[in-house]
């Protein structure tokens, strides 16, 4: 295994691969054996700032962590006929859940799984993504272990980590079946960062039409391309990306670092509003673009824009407040990139303070779990900012503070947040990770 693996990685993968011999060889024999050997880790990620604003087309500032997806197994690309119908099976088993195989037929009339096994969508449709560059009478086969760390509904992105991570499991046996049959590409040539975007952009699809959840690109993105030691600025229309670091003289006394608070409660109501929170956002559009014509997206807007539909009549009410969050929630995210490229920190806590007040009163995706612990780290001392990341209704805070602060701010979370609810909150520090790759073992 490789040396250079995060130590996290390196007890998934061994996890993943045990559960790969358990299940696939000492359960139900040695099918694919004379494939090659295939490992991929993706990470999942924090947004510093820039929430509900990918799927409007505008900026987000994310990075990836320390928390991360294995997919460890065997697989290749075969003759759509090989074997029969039980040859061409895909079947997948993963360390949480049940610990039953979910098996599927990578072809273009698949359709989603249901109920318990509703988890492996997100796989399958990834899947479904990367048949399009195989030949007309190819698919793939695999038999697929998965061990992941990300604490699902949390809001660090568990499925956007495993999309990614599969994404590169399967280009991985693109790639050694290229090498192996001398064919001129699969995908095309590509460099590290454009099959970076490609990846996320095909992942991102995977989730919209094979799992109906219409998020924006922002978790796939980064999960893909992050970068360590850099924040990355998305521009989630053009997609074009910029790596954001901090000033050389920031030296590691100086610098601050992300403590991230998970509140381990997951409201219901969350699933169903964000599906509603993207329609009020193209409706607050179309209300928009009736005012100023150039307005095509909330990315667009502008706050005089805002003051001119609401004098008019045209926005109001529930719509005016989604604008106005979506709207400053992108200037705040630019000017916060470039005060992180400065070092002005207070700046960057301000602007985090701000995003959350956006993302309480006007977005209404806060609770009031996220909302104590918000107001326990902005009050204590060392702390510039702190805000919810994620999707909302619950999950984690990220909080910009002090290095030497950071031990005394997570236990006193702990404490305090214990007391009031008697939950105690995951919390860890946290920096920027790499992206996906696969795993060379």
């Amino acid at each position: 295994m490789a040396n250079d693996l995060p130590p996290n990685v390196r007890i998934l993968v061994v996890l993943a691969r045990t559960l790969y011999e358990t299940t696939f060889i000492e359960s139900t024999g040695t099918r694919l054996q004379h494939l090659p050997e295939v490992c991929a880790t993706a990470p999942g990620r924090v947004n510093l700032i820039g929430e509900h604003t990918d799927y409007t087309g505008g900026f987000v500032l994310p990075l990836a962590i320390g928390f991360s997806t294995v997919c460890y197994g065997r697989g290749g690309i075969v003759k759509s006929n090989y074997s029969g119908g039980a040859g061409t099976k895909c079947r997948i088993i993963s360390t949480s859940g049940d610990l039953s195989i979910v098996e599927f037929t990578a072809s273009p009339t698949s359709t989603p799984a249901t109920g318990a096994d509703r988890w492996a969508n997100y796989v399958q449709g990834v899947v479904l993504q990367y048949l399009p560059d195989l030949q007309s009478d190819e698919t793939f086969v695999f038999d697929m272990a998965i061990a992941g760390d990300v604490p699902p509904g949390s809001g660090l992105s568990s499925s956007a980590s495993l999309e990614v991570a599969t994404a590169a499991f399967l280009e991985y046996i693109m790639e050694t079946k290229k090498a192996d049959m001398a064919y001129s590409s699969y995908m095309g040539e590509m460099t590290k960062d454009v099959m970076a975007k490609e990846r996320a952009v095909r992942c991102q699809r995977a989730e919209n039409v094979f799992c109906n959840v219409p998020c924006g690109i922002m978790d796939q993105f980064v999960s893909s391309a992050g970068s360590k030691g850099n924040l990355l600025l998305i521009d989630c229309r053009s997609l074009d990306v910029r790596k954001v670091s901090p000033p050389e003289e920031a030296a590691d006394n100086n610098m601050p670092v992300l403590v991230i608070a998970n509140s381990n409660v997951k409201h219901d109501l969350g699933a169903g509003e964000y599906p509603i929170r993207v329609q009020q956002c193209k409706e607050a559009t179309e209300a928009l673009s009736s005012v100023n014509p150039l307005i095509k997206s909330l990315r667009d807007a502008s706050m005089d824009d805002i003051d001119a539909a609401t004098l008019s009549g045209k926005l109001s009410g529930v719509l005016l407040k989604r604008a106005k969050h979506v709207v400053s929630e992108n200037a705040r995210t630019v000017e916060a990139a470039d005060a992180w490229e400065k070092g002005d920190w207070e700046v960057i806590g301000r602007l985090m303070n701000e995003s959350h007040s956006s993302m309480k009163d006007d977005y209404e995706t806060s609770c009031e779990e996220i909302d104590i612990l918000q107001e326990l780290a902005k009050n204590f001392d060392g702390v510039y900012g702190s805000r919810l990341t994620g999707g909302g209704f619950g999950g984690c805070t990220v909080t910009l503070v002090k290095k030497n602060k950071a031990r005394e701010l997570m236990y006193h979370l702990r404490r305090e947040y214990k007391e009031k609810y008697d939950i105690i909150p995951s919390i860890f520090e946290t920096t920027p990770g790499d992206g996906a790759s696969a795993i060379i073992l």
